[in-house]
């Protein structure tokens, strides 16, 4: 539940099975939890850790856009460092020091620190080495970036997460040397649905409470609690003593703090006790049931926590089948905004990455009824959501395991890459509504052509590069003939229509005193 070990890269006999010659891979979605970072605040300096984290040399290093003319034409880079500064022993100001005394290169509270960078950097090495140099998906140069879409949660380590794994993917030097700067969308925190927003969600807020709750009430007086407290109870605050689901620090602050010392260095450890293996298991069991069996149990919980994210992701496959510009398109727009006019005149978006957070991930699969049995996701951990086109019908119906890999003759054209990964708001047209399509219509809803428009498409998600399968796609019908990880279009966006709201904003302030638990648990994943 801490740092990522990456499985090695995928054997030729293990991309026979997973990317079978009958399929032809058409679009590429991967949502990215953020590399290893500092505790989001300062915890147990009673047990010796420190409150400043040495580990973010970036902070040494860092560069600003500064407006150069009176007229606003001219800008230019200012690097600058930063150091942090915090109340003395009078209450003056002192500047902040890591465990050796060190001034430079300390991380703020939730900053992605060195390992962080480092890993999220090793991720886009991993996803060039398998959609450039394994499938030949993706161009081994880029000369712009019409054909990829970037984005990234407001909080600074995801966005930073996002940047490290574009330039693993694509370094400089598989770049041209005039490639323009890449866009990468953001929301602002009210419209941010790439993580469970209770912030901004009241209704939400109110049942991930409720859930908690009933964690607690379950939780807070079982032998695993009372091994707990013998182990670690003697460091928790006075105001707070006794280790609960929701002490002060909860038992997910607690997780917190376990989890990102043991990504690091030894001058940022907590006592052997905080890294008892039974502990662990502990920390981990409440803490995933705490936070995410809501999406396993409520459709409402689903609806607000990730149904607008799922939404998008849906809304964009179907696009791309379309190609009506709802695949992240329209987000992009090419150069200077204007649809379809990038360098290298793209029309479709190919490749997406989004840098999110562990409740996102946890959030998605548990709403697919596919994380049973999971641990909380590591740092660095992610989800590819990968669309398919049948092309060779005779071959589908094979056992994947006979089938060779597809991969396309030739040196890929350069594309621009960029588009569409999250954003419901067009930079064209605001209201989804308006947008010619049938992306984010219900599939009740479509007659029976537009379904048709689905046939032949397949979509499989692999969760830290292992296939995952969700239990809707298990029926007759709904997968490819031998590999039930592979589900069609139809099957998966119907699942997930059940789920995605019509108006987020406005369900997450109807019914606020409606019960939060569902009469009867309502499973995830049909």
């Amino acid at each position: 539940m801490t740092t990522l070990s990456p499985r090695s890269p995928y054997t030729p006999e293990e991309l026979e099975k997973l990317y079978p010659k009958g399929l032809q891979l058409q679009l590429v979605q991967i949502l990215l939890r953020h590399g290893e970072r500092t505790p989001v605040s300062p915890r147990f300096q009673n047990a010796g850790l420190p409150p400043y984290w040495p580990y973010c040399n970036a902070a040494k290093q860092l560069t600003s856009t500064i407006m150069s003319s009176l007229d606003g034409t001219q800008f230019d880079d200012m690097q600058w460092r930063r150091r942090l500064e915090t109340f003395g022993p009078d209450d003056g100001p002192v500047v902040a020091a890591g465990p050796k005394g060190q001034f430079d290169g300390i991380c703020n509270a939730g900053e992605l620190t060195d390992k962080g960078r480092e890993t999220t950097l090793a991720l886009g090495q991993r996803i060039r080495h398998l959609y450039v140099e394994q499938l030949g998906f993706m161009p081994k140069v880029l000369e712009d970036a019409d054909m990829i879409y970037l984005r990234a949660t407001p909080i600074p380590r995801a966005l930073e997460s996002v940047q490290q794994a574009f330039w693993g993917m694509y370094p400089p030097s598989a770049r041209v040397a005039n490639f323009p700067p890449p866009t990468i969308i953001t929301r602002t925190p009210a419209d941010e649905t790439l993580f469970p927003n209770d912030s901004n969600c009241r209704r939400f807020a109110r049942l991930s409470r409720a859930f908690g709750q009933r964690a607690a009430g379950r939780w807070n007086d079982s032998d695993d609690m009372k091994y707990m407290n013998k182990l670690i109870g003697k460091w928790m605050p006075e105001t707070s003593p006794v280790v609960k689901v929701d002490s002060h620090p909860r038992l997910s602050g607690i997780m917190d703090t376990v989890n990102a010392t043991l990504a690091h260095g030894s001058q940022t450890m907590l006592p052997k006790e905080f890294y008892d293996k039974r502990a662990i298991s502990i920390i981990d069991k409440v803490n995933v049931e705490e936070w995410f069996a809501g999406y396993t149990e409520s459709n409402e919980y689903r609806t607000l926590g990730i149904g607008g994210l799922m939404g998008d992701i849906v809304a964009r496959m179907v696009g791309s089948v379309e190609k009506s510009g709802n695949d992240g398109l329209i987000e992009v727009g090419g150069e200077d905004g204007r649809l379809g006019q990038g360098r290298g005149g793209e029309k479709d978006i190919k490749f997406a990455l989004s840098g999110c957070h562990d409740t996102t991930l946890a959030g998605m699969l548990a709403s697919l009824g596919a994380f049973e049995g999971e641990k909380w996701p590591p740092y660095t951990s992610s989800i590819a959501v990968e669309l398919f086109r049948e092309t060779r019908p005779d071959l589908v119906s094979s056992t994947p395991s006979t089938l060779p890999i597809s991969i396309p003759q030739g040196e890929p054209k350069p594309q621009s890459w960029f588009s569409s990964f999250f954003g419901r708001n067009s930079i064209i047209s605001p209201n989804p509504s308006t947008i010619p399509g049938i992306a984010r219509k219900p599939i009740d809803t479509l007659s029976k052509d537009d379904q048709a428009k689905l046939d032949s498409y397949y979509v499989r998600l692999r969760y830290n590069d292992r296939p995952m399968t969700i239990p809707g796609c298990k029926l007759p019908g709904n997968h490819l003939e031998g590999d039930k990880s592979f589900c069609t279009l139809k099957a998966f966006k119907g699942i997930v229509d059940k789920y995605t709201p019509r108006n987020w904003k406005k369900a997450c302030f109807e019914s606020i005193d409606r019960a939060e638990f569902p009469v009867e648990v309502e499973p995830a994943g049909y």
